[in-house]
């Protein structure tokens, strides 16, 4: 019975997370387009046919029309229910970690935001500011809110809401730093102002340890993969890579395990009392 339970809960929050992957990939397409995002409903880019309701259905849909159209049968990319599929993994494994917290709502929400951003990034090479800004303020709040909820009163409220405001400046102060490093080794523009609007919208959900691990990981990341795409002949020296996402990843893997990860690192230098 309890394996049952644990399975219907998994199946629920999978099927919640797939259904803001869904709306995420509506943000996608619409935000750089200057769209709107509720009107009108979904619809076949090619031929404008709406979408009737069981086609609509996340992941499940696109495999019902076999990834084309009912109507005109223009393919259909799998990016939409790759997007729907990631996001409602990421919930389940929010949820896992979690349980049922106000940090598993502050979570996906913030997770929700970026993933929308590496998107759009990487389509666009852009972040934009309605996204970063309103993540930010939403960030904010979530430490109010989570600070209330931790300590019961509103000097831990305005405490961690001051972490916040805290991170969004390291974030800002971060980026513009390696950003500024980065062009006087390259000789070029190295990242555009929507990396640091990123950074401190970050650092506002993270606080400032887990953003500077965010940040280090995001780099070493974007290393890796421009090293490894210059090599194999998929980017030209010097082109233009998004850095979005690898902000977007680091960020994620931080929320995630990154008190462990700092608790390990600390731990190093820690005397050992048994010696």
């Amino acid at each position: 019975m309890e394996t049952f339970l644990t399975l219907f809960i998994t199946v629920i929050v999978f099927a919640l997370g797939a259904a803001i992957g869904s709306f995420l990939n509506v943000v996608v397409y619409r935000l750089p387009a200057g769209l709107s995002l509720l009107y009108p409903p979904s619809r076949c880019p090619k031929c404008l046919h709406p979408l009737r309701a069981r086609e609509n259905v996340p992941v499940l849909g696109w495999l019902w029309l076999r990834g084309r159209c009912a109507h005109c049968k223009t393919k259909i990319s799998a990016r939409y229910p790759t997007v729907e599929a990631v996001t409602g993994l990421l919930f389940v494994l929010v949820f896992g970690l979690f349980g049922v917290s106000w940090q598993t709502i502050g979570y996906w929400t913030f997770f929700a935001w970026l993933v929308a951003l590496a998107l759009i990034d990487l389509d666009t090479m852009t972040l934009p500011d309605p996204l970063t800004q309103s993540g930010l303020v939403v960030g904010l709040a979530y430490q109010a809110i989570a600070g209330w909820q931790t300590t019961g009163s509103w000097v831990g409220a305005i405490q961690y809401l001051v972490g916040g405001v805290i991170g969004a400046v390291l974030g800002i102060w971060l980026l513009d730093g390696i950003a500024l490093v980065a062009s006087v080794a390259l000789g070029q523009t190295a990242m555009g102002a929507g990396d640091a609007k990123l950074a401190a919208m970050m650092g506002t959900w993270l606080g400032w340890k887990l953003l500077l691990l965010a940040g280090l990981l995001a780099c070493g990341l974007g290393a890796v993969i421009g090293v490894g795409a210059i090599t194999l002949g998929l980017l030209r020296r010097r082109q233009a890579m998004p850095f979005g996402p690898f902000l977007a990843l680091g960020a994620i893997a931080a929320a995630l395990w990154g008190d462990r990860v700092l608790s390990f690192y600390f731990s190093l230098f820690t005397s050992n009392p048994g010696l």
